[in-house]
């Protein structure tokens, strides 16, 4: 379990900018503390269902958009969709690129990862 604590915000608003997502790849690993992350995670996924729905494209996603995370994934399993919004020269997520279960994901932080979505949803 990963806490992700986006402390660009005044202290007083701390609380509503801790955040448990359900995958954070992290390359500054000098922000890792025993209790989470501090700081913008390069990218996130959420693993989203329909009791988490309204929490991982709305709460979330504006909460990313705004610390600056550069790619933030929602997979949906129920539907075999993933959506991949990339941060742009204006701060904000663009449309998102959508996958199915038939695609290839080319991860944009590492453009050698190639991940094949028959494998994620396939398990």
């Amino acid at each position: 379990m990963t806490y992700v604590f986006l402390n660009l915000i005044s202290d007083e608003e701390i609380s509503n900018i801790i955040l448990q997502p359900d995958i954070v790849v992290v390359c500054d690993q000098s922000k890792l503390r025993k209790t989470g992350y501090f700081g913008v995670p390069d990218l996130i996924i959420e693993i989203s269902s329909p009791t988490t729905a309204r929490q991982d494209k709305l709460v979330k996603f504006n909460k990313f958009e705004k610390a600056g995370v550069n790619e933030y994934w929602i997979v949906e399993p129920d539907t075999k969709l993933v959506s991949v919004f990339t941060l742009q020269d204006n701060n904000r997520y663009g449309r998102p690129e959508l996958y199915t279960e038939i695609d290839n994901v080319v991860v944009s932080l590492f453009p050698d990862l190639l991940i094949q979505l028959s494998s994620v949803f396939n398990f």
